[in-house]
């Protein structure tokens, strides 16, 4: 079953990152690298990518079949998405242990959610 593996950021998350020394960044990195690694060495992982600030996004509105765009993001919220994993684990528990091993973790900035199957749907 797959996984998708949200990982937020939030201003308090920021204030560590930002407080870190570049060796202390350079160190973070290879933690992400090293996992990602291992990650794809057990064949789970599909796809990871960080994403850039919340103040790039787009809010895209559909009315009468035309486009409104308007600067992001998307709503004036504490904790924004900052990256993910996708992954192809046997079970929750699985994904769930994955999870555990992303920094944020240990701030309470991860989620694990399950990807819906749709083939299954009676449309």
């Amino acid at each position: 079953m797959k996984y998708l593996i949200l990982i937020y950021s939030n201003p308090e998350s920021r204030e560590i990152w930002n407080a870190f020394s570049r060796d202390q960044r350079a160190a973070g990195l290879r933690q992400y690298e090293a996992l990602h690694e291992s990650m794809v060495a057990s064949g789970e992982l599909i796809v990871s990518e960080a994403l850039a600030d919340s103040s790039l996004a787009k809010r895209v509105t559909s009315r009468d079949g035309q486009a409104i765009v308007t600067d992001g993001p998307y709503a004036e919220v504490k904790e924004y998405l900052a990256g993910f994993f996708l992954l192809e684990c046997d079970s929750m528990e699985r994904a769930v242990k994955q999870a555990a091993r992303i920094p944020e973790a240990a701030l309470g900035l991860v989620e694990v959610r399950p990807i819906m199957a749709l083939d299954g749907w009676d449309i």
